[in-house]
């Protein structure tokens, strides 16, 4: 059953969302006013997983995750101190914080045209806005919830009001493997400095290949491995290609694997 939207009042609190998540409530931007709200339906849902564009008239997307289930939905429009992409990363932190990892992760134009996002995904005129002043994210949640996804969506428009989007997607059947984008990877370990997997444990050939992958975007990085099985992953990601002086093993106490930049 998908976990319904709640509103709650901001009182005094200076936090730029509700610490109140997923028992019982997504993120709300504080002083926020609500613009539209979609109870819980099931339907067909489609998730872009890279940049939207138009060729020929018909949208396209490089992948994407696509399955049935319950979708519910909230936009806010914020208030005129506080913009869209803090909005975004607040309600993005929050949500990672409570045991959610990206999918795919998108900031400006790496995101496509905005009025893509807004039109063909979201269903939402309101959310047109500049290609610059847009930020997405596809989070999945970990174990008993790793069927369920969220989205959000910041944007500005240009009479400079700006809204954040949030979507909850419960999958009427398991959704399966599905593996983020190396892009998204290393734009999570650069944004954030780290990166947990609590549903991992042995060394996945897959996981090994993406993360190997994303490592090698960018060789000036150097990464610590937490967990019980964090020298099978040293070991496999050496194997994978990644240089040996760029990983070490760490002590932090995980979940499954964790992944912290050694800056």
């Amino acid at each position: 059953m998908s976990v319904p939207v709640m509103i709650r009042t901001a009182g005094a609190c200076l936090a730029l969302v509700s610490p109140l998540l997923w028992a019982g409530a997504l993120p709300v931007p504080v002083d926020a006013k609500v613009v539209e709200q979609r109870p819980a339906v099931e339907q067909e849902r489609i998730y872009p997983m890279g940049p939207l564009r138009k060729i020929s008239g018909r949208l396209r997307v490089d992948a994407k995750v696509e399955s049935r289930g319950q979708v519910s939905s909230i936009t806010y429009e914020l208030p005129e101190e506080r913009t869209a992409r803090e909005a975004f990363a607040s309600a993005r932190e929050a949500l990672q914080r409570d045991g959610g990892y990206p999918l795919f992760w998108c900031l400006g134009r790496d995101c496509g045209e905005a009025s893509l996002w807004g039109n063909e995904v979201f269903g939402s005129a309101r959310l047109n806005g500049g290609d610059e002043q847009q930020a997405f994210i596809l989070l999945r949640r970990s174990a008993e919830e790793a069927d369920t996804l969220v989205a959000l969506y910041a944007v500005t428009r240009g009479n400079r009001r700006a809204y954040l989007h949030v979507e909850e997607f419960v999958a009427s059947s398991p959704l399966g493997e599905l593996l983020p984008t190396p892009a998204t990877v290393l734009l999570e370990m650069r944004d954030t400095g780290k990166l947990d997997y609590p549903d991992l444990g042995a060394p996945e050939p897959a996981w090994v290949a993406l993360l190997g992958r994303s490592l090698k975007l960018d060789i000036t990085l150097r990464a610590s491995l937490s967990g019980a099985q964090a020298e099978a992953w040293r070991q496999q990601l050496l194997k994978a290609g990644v240089r040996s002086n760029r990983l070490e093993v760490g002590n932090a106490p995980t979940d499954g694997l964790h992944l912290e930049l050694i800056r």
